[in-house]
């Protein structure tokens, strides 16, 4: 029997194994055939979504196209049988979720093979070896990987290299790393640049992730700021930043899952916005099963704040209108740590999906505000 992280094949006669490495937390697939230039999309689609994998051996630039083919077959629209009622927001939620995941399985169907040193041994193959050890590290040994999670760590290494222009920071420039959350949604940015400041002295981001919340209230000149988090992907992102953006000096990042020890004048939470189970560790920058990060945050606050200190919650309205929270769910968990609202500050979103009628959480989307909640003790 296998370790859990190999993944077994045949191949020409002969039965072979490898390392199997996954980002997603994806098990490696337990029917695995060799394909190449000559796979027709229909078949490697009827096989991804049978629960067959397809380890390539043919062209790098081909191995994309056919990954392409296959997405557009999940996604080319199918007969619908009638339904008595359309679905509700929150139905229409879990039933989206429920075909991303689907859609994520079957596309992360087609692998890539890697020689030792991060190299793909096949014809027209870019060299990836920096985006691997960024999120890998240094490896020595062969393994196998989906084509889909190879391309988003691609993708990543694009974006931490480019970064991503931050107008409340006189676009100076945030860069991700891989895993952590990009603030590409620049709205609860510019909240935290323009809400008045309680006081100057000493403020606490919770859950900093690229560090761009620290960084903006290091640039409008508060002495003091403690960057907390619990990944260590994103620990590194945000120092990283701050030391690019010069304010290393003003900003301690500290490992911790909430709040550090002491008190703040001004302690900001941007946490994930929607109640719902993450189905890969990627998206815990957006689900917080329960709540959790939510809760926490405002059941800790009043122990953090310095007298007349401030808590900025910076939260979506998005679960209102999905259905999956309600306004008066978020006013009581207010009340129930102690917490009074003492100012509101609303902003919409610009992103591409609040506009696109054929999202189809669109009705939600274009609905959602974005707010900054001031709470004090």
């Amino acid at each position: 029997m296998l370790p859990v992280d190999q993944i077994a094949w045949y191949e020409d006669g002969q039965a072979q194994h490898a390392r199997w490495r996954s980002e997603s937390g994806a098990p490696p697939p337990r029917r695995v055939v060799v394909a190449a230039d000559d796979m027709r999309a229909d078949d490697a689609y009827h096989l991804a979504c049978e629960g067959t994998a397809l380890l390539w051996r043919g062209d790098f630039q081909n191995a994309r196209q056919l990954l392409n083919a296959m997405a557009r077959r999940i996604d080319r629209p199918r007969r619908r049988r009638p339904r008595k009622a359309e679905p509700s927001q929150v139905q229409a939620f879990h039933l989206h979720r429920l075909a991303s995941a689907q859609r994520a399985r079957a596309l992360a169907m087609l692998l890539m093979p890697f020689d030792p040193g991060h190299v793909i041994p096949l014809r027209r193959a870019p060299d990836v070896q920096a985006a691997c050890i960024e999120v890998y590290g240094p490896d020595d040994r062969p393994y196998v990987t989906p084509l889909r999670e190879l391309l988003g760590l691609i993708g990543a290494h694009e974006w931490r290299v480019k970064g991503v222009p931050i107008p409340a920071l006189d676009g100076d420039r945030i860069h991700p790393h891989y895993g952590v959350f990009s603030p590409v949604r620049g709205e609860y940015v510019d909240l935290v640049a323009e809400v008045p400041l309680p006081s100057a002295k000493v403020a606490f981001d919770i859950g900093t992730g690229t560090g761009v919340l620290a960084a903006v209230l290091a640039r409008r000149g508060i002495e003091r700021i403690v960057a907390t988090d619990h990944d260590p992907r994103a620990l590194a992102c945000a120092r990283e930043n701050l030391k690019r953006l010069d304010v290393a000096g003003q900003v301690e990042v500290v490992h911790t899952d909430l709040f550090p020890e002491g008190r703040a004048g001004l302690i900001v939470c941007n946490p994930p916005w929607v109640p719902a189970k993450p189905s890969s560790p990627m998206e815990h920058a957006i689900y917080d099963p329960r709540s959790r990060m939510l809760r926490g945050f405002l059941d800790g606050l009043a122990d953090h704040l310095e007298p007349d200190g401030e808590g900025w919650l910076i939260l979506s309205d998005l679960a209102e209108h999905l259905g999956l929270r309600t306004r008066d769910d978020l006013c009581a968990m207010f009340s129930s740590a102690g917490l009074q609202v003492t100012g509101k500050h609303d902003t919409k979103p610009t992103h591409r999906r609040a506009y696109d009628p054929d999202d189809p959480l669109h009705t939600a989307r274009a609905a959602e505000t974005t707010s900054l909640w001031r709470l004090q003790h």
